[in-house]
């Protein structure tokens, strides 16, 4: 180009239209079809179109078009000329011209909401038809359970948090056919989920993931679902102060409660609730239960607990 002014083009993209016009220089002595001003005035009058609109249109051209635009603002580049002889500013409108028909074509052969309509189809159908192996979605499920664990174990309640969420997500889009044990497994996910919120003092939230682990094992009776459920809202009450709370809570739990260690546990948490209430009676006999099951289980470290908090009550 000659004149004064010199373009500095940075993008690849910048140079697709560019180079395409420089590829034949017979192509070249074609546009020698100036616009006439109407043209131009029709040009600028006409209503801007959403620039998310027409990049779905143009595709790869729209890099073109947009630079087409700004070689405009450029105003002693646009009283140029070429070798040839033709006006810089009269290539660079036959270049939008151009552009703006074809977008103009695409917007009339099929309208952005149809294709729009048609990609999630597509995406749906091609999910819908891979189908994930029972030994895949095994594999993933084991995986990022022990993943979570090892989180919140590891001191990274956060990340965690996020990996469960993210798996919830996951197994909440799959089919029962993929998954039969849904419903247990989204449970299992808001406890683990509740037990990383609770480890970040986000009480109210870990409360209401517990909650919904119980509704779940409670509309798909699922004994050990429930009883975990109830373990993890004691402890949320209990941490909050609301002690009668974690009691009614715990002593639904007592029938459901299989092991020495884990009755051990339970009256023991269950009388330190009733301790804090200043009902030390009621406290020292949940501390002798929580001294017999540990002498049962032969837990020396829950034996020296269950007797500190029967010596407690007792003087109280």
């Amino acid at each position: 180009l000659a004149g004064p002014s010199s373009v500095k083009l940075e993008l690849k993209e910048d140079l697709c239209f560019v180079s395409r016009q420089a590829e034949s220089k017979k192509a070249n002595q074609k546009l020698q079809t100036q616009l006439t001003k109407d043209q131009k005035r029709t040009k600028k009058q006409q209503p801007g179109r959403n620039p998310k609109t027409e990049r779905e249109l143009l595709g790869e051209l729209y890099a073109d078009k947009a630079y087409l635009e700004k070689l405009l603002q450029d105003e002693d580049l646009m009283e140029s000329s070429t070798k040839e002889g033709i006006k810089v500013a009269d290539l660079v409108w036959s270049g939008i011209s151009y552009l703006d028909a074809r977008s103009e074509f695409w917007q009339q052969q099929k309208p952005i909401y149809a294709r729009v309509r048609e990609r999630k189809l597509r995406q749906q159908r091609w999910i819908r038809d891979k189908k994930r192996k029972p030994a895949e979605v095994g594999r993933y499920i084991v995986k990022s359970m022990e993943d979570i664990d090892m989180l919140l174990t590891g001191d990274c309640p956060e990340e965690s948090c996020k990996k469960a969420e993210h798996v919830l997500k996951t197994i909440q889009g799959w089919s029962e056919e993929e998954v039969p044990n849904k419903n247990e497994l989204i449970g299992n996910l808001h406890s683990c989920i509740g037990n990383a919120q609770l480890a970040m003092g986000q009480l109210e939230a870990a409360l209401q993931s517990h909650r919904k682990d119980l509704e779940l094992a409670r509309q798909n009776d699922l004994p050990d679902a429930i009883s975990r459920a109830l373990d993890n809202m004691g402890r949320v009450y209990a941490r909050t102060g609301k002690f009668q709370e974690a009691i009614d809570t715990w002593e639904e739990k007592i029938p459901m409660v299989k092991s020495s260690l884990e009755k051990t546990w339970l009256f023991h948490e269950i009388g330190r609730c009733y301790l804090e209430l200043n009902k030390a009676k009621v406290a020292k006999d949940y501390g002798e239960k929580s001294l017999q099951s540990a002498n049962e289980g032969g837990d020396a470290e829950w034996q020296l607990h269950a007797t500190v908090l029967v010596a407690q009550a007792q003087g109280k």
